[in-house]
């Protein structure tokens, strides 16, 4: 199986060198990384190439490096039914730049990368209706982004008195963030059911 990815990954290099920065091999997939000019070509000549044949695109999603100046990996993973092989493209962007939608080549695209805008922040260029997908319309931040914070800005709850749902700032009680490392059962002034019989 690797050398045949191989060889489709030296004849992707060949035919588009001006897409393909660089590619490889691991894990039985060919990882390519494309220049995000280039993309909507390249998904296009790998959906119709005859030796290609790339045909339905399995998920898009997205990494997060804050420590990079390309902040964001965006990768794609494609199936070729045909040839039973399987691609992953990546490509880099600073967190200020937008990358081109793929959805006149693959509808399916339109709610994958919505939820890449939704849960990173990243703009996708040409997409019809780029809005938020599994998070509610009000809501701050990317929860993906690596500087999101894992308590959130914001916490839901339904008000009795109001009779409706209410957003407000998340407050933490101070108990909750003093944490002292050590196990909950040191010093544990009882004695558990059964811990008798260990004592004989």
């Amino acid at each position: 199986m690797s050398d045949a990815l191989k060889e489709l990954g030296a004849l992707l290099e060949l035919k588009k060198a001006d897409a393909v920065l660089a590619w490889d091999v691991s894990f039985d997939e060919l990882n390519v990384d494309v220049a995000p000019s280039q993309l909507v070509a390249f998904v296009e000549f790998l959906k119709n190439d005859p030796t290609c044949r790339f045909s339905t695109l399995v998920d898009i999603t997205a990494v997060d490096y804050p420590g990079r100046a390309k902040r964001f990996d965006v990768i794609y993973h494609f199936l070729s039914m045909y040839t039973n092989q399987r691609i992953r493209l990546r490509v880099a962007i600073r967190e200020e730049e937008m990358v081109p939608s793929i959805i006149d080549v693959h509808p399916s695209s339109n709610w994958f990368e919505r939820e890449v805008f939704d849960m990173f922040g990243i703009l996708f260029s040409g997409h019809p209706d780029l809005r938020r997908i599994l998070t509610d319309y009000g809501f701050r931040g990317y929860p993906l982004r690596k500087d999101f914070p894992t308590t959130g800005y914001t916490e839901v709850r339904y008000d009795e008195a109001q009779k409706r749902v209410v957003y407000e700032p998340v407050k933490l009680v101070q108990e909750y963030r003093q944490f002292d490392f050590t196990s909950p059962w040191e010093g544990a002034e009882y004695i558990l059911p059964g811990d008798e019989k260990g004592a004989k």
